[in-house]
């Protein structure tokens, strides 16, 4: 298993590598710069050249690729061009929230996926079968920031059950530790304000939850279906196997692989779909922080953020990987 798990490992360095070369020039080929995003139409040429000249990008696009490695490796991602704060303290302070939600979407998206779309498969045609496919396909037909905003306008505005912004209540003087909120709370014993800070995370992680939820249930219909037809689901059935027994041992197990995959692909879309979650919500995480980047041409945080993100992406599929030789021992043989 160790030398599976190290042979993974090494085939992410040169997705790395690629990736931050594409990366790299895609960003030094965009329309404008930064040199526009900050001094506007008020800059002149020679202003904007000499703002060039201090922030390194006159310099050939391989010295600014090499410098730019370096302060990968090292955990410097440079200083925003806009806050002119060092990159990996805007990431300290906004990227828990944008964690702390995501992980709150995949734990409902695949606590409700994974049970309703083995029950889907199992009772195929009925009721429970035909309203899992429906609602999965309405989840996924939906875009985001429309189901945000009419969730908002329900359960925040009208209902008032929830509240309709932010991460936690202004009024409540939290201590801060590791800037997730919720797990701050229990970790000083302020439980009032880690209650407040998960109730501020229902609305949010249930919008970001559904596209996920939704294809997590047709992935296990789907997953479980084709096992439930399978000769040696038959011949444990003819054996006179219990039914609790047949479902643990030889159908989930081997509808887990598709599923595995399918959640590990959904991580990445998560962090990404945040941006649109967290700006309806005001929800102080990364997204935001991310979209006036995008305007102002802040290439230190974008490329931060992407490699960020990009290292995140490869490791959970490194760990769907281990996964799959834990589920699967042929896997690793292969």
């Amino acid at each position: 298993m160790l030398r599976y798990i190290v042979r993974r490992l090494l085939q992410l360095i040169p997705t790395l590598l690629g990736l931050s070369v594409i990366l790299f020039i895609w960003l030094h080929r965009l329309p404008g710069g930064p040199e526009t995003a900050i001094l506007g139409e008020r800059g002149t040429d020679e202003t904007r050249a000499k703002l060039r000249h201090d922030l390194g990008l006159d310099e050939p696009l391989w010295i600014q690729y090499f410098r730019f490695m370096r302060r990968m490796i090292t955990g410097n991602l440079g200083t925003s061009i806009s806050t002119h704060r060092p990159v990996v303290t805007e990431f300290a302070e906004r990227f828990p929230g944008t964690v702390e939600l995501t992980v709150s979407a995949l734990i409902i998206a695949i606590g409700l996926g994974i049970p309703l779309g083995y029950l889907a498969a199992r009772r195929r045609g009925s009721i429970v079968d035909h309203g899992s496919v429906a609602g999965s396909l309405l989840g996924i037909c939906v875009p985001i920031f429309v189901l945000a905003y009419l969730v908002k306008e329900v359960f925040a505005v009208k209902l008032g059950w929830f509240p309709a912004a932010g991460r936690q209540d202004v009024t409540i003087d939290a201590t801060r530790v590791t800037n997730f909120y919720v797990l701050d709370g229990m970790l000083t014993g302020e439980w009032d304000a880690a209650a407040d800070a998960l109730k501020h995370l229902v609305l949010p992680a249930f919008t970001l939850a559904t596209i996920p939820l939704a294809i997590i249930i047709r992935m296990t219909r789907a997953s479980v279906l084709e096992v439930l037809g399978e000769d040696y689901v038959r011949t444990a059935e003819a054996k006179g196997l219990t039914e609790r027994v047949v479902r643990r041992r030889h159908v989930l197990r081997n509808a887990l692989l598709p599923i595995v995959t399918t959640i590990g692909l959904l991580t990445g879309g998560l962090l990404s779909g945040a941006v649109l979650t967290e700006t309806v919500y005001s929800f102080t995480g990364i997204g935001q922080f991310i979209a006036e980047s995008i305007d102002r041409r802040d290439y230190p945080v974008l490329m931060g953020f992407i490699m960020f993100v990009a290292v995140i992406y490869v490791t959970v599929n490194l760990l769907v990987d281990i996964s799959y030789g834990l589920i699967d021992p042929r896997v690793r043989v292969r």
